[in-house]
């Protein structure tokens, strides 16, 4: 059995929970240290863990060439869905994973901290959005405590982008729908028609 408390495991040598499989998968965000977020991605896809990295479309300067390259849209942070167990074990004892960090939030007890979960329909909106990274309508935001306020919850229901669910949040003097994962990134959608868009 494995005893887990915030960042910690135990083996007690049964190779049974050693598994991607076992237990119940959920989507971890993981901070990653020193830009390295495209080598654990490379990894993760190499041991078949699910994940995902918000990429944009960036000009990259190489050989003193411009070039228009996919990046990561938010550096130091990657999406992992597996089991607790398995990726705790994982990040003390694969080197390459070994960067990953835990993103805590506010537990239910006094001065308590718990790590951050993200809903599964949460991030499937996310996903949907940040994959259409050629749409010009897609772009990420700078991070404010002001994104965490309530708004109104509305849902697309025309365009590419019917379905996906978020905010209303004046950006730039502007009423836009925001798709947030709170306190981590938001990606805004610009120039929705008014009558493509539903209270929720």
């Amino acid at each position: 059995m494995y005893y887990t408390y915030i960042d910690t495991i135990v083996d007690n040598g049964d190779p049974l929970f050693l598994s991607h499989e076992i237990g119940a998968k959920q989507w971890y965000p993981m901070r990653v240290t020193y830009n390295r977020e495209l080598k654990v991605k490379r990894h993760l896809d190499a041991l078949g863990i699910e994940n995902f990295l918000p990429m944009r479309y960036d000009i990259v300067i190489q050989g003193g060439n411009r070039k228009r390259l996919l990046v990561p849209a938010v550096h130091n942070l990657i999406f992992v869905r597996t089991n607790r167990y398995y990726l705790t074990y994982l990040k003390y004892n694969d080197a390459v994973l070994e960067p990953l960090r835990y993103i805590m939030q506010k537990g239910i007890m006094n001065n308590s901290k718990d790590v951050m979960i993200v809903p599964e329909r949460q991030m499937d909106n996310f996903i949907r959005v940040c994959r259409m990274m050629d749409n010009e309508r897609v772009q990420y935001l700078k991070y404010d405590p002001y994104l965490d306020k309530p708004g109104q919850r509305v849902r697309i229901i025309d365009g590419n982008f019917a379905g996906v669910e978020g905010v209303i949040k004046r950006i730039n003097k502007n009423k836009q729908v925001v798709v947030i994962i709170p306190g981590i990134v938001a990606v805004t959608l610009s120039s929705i028609p008014y009558t493509w868009i539903e209270k929720i």
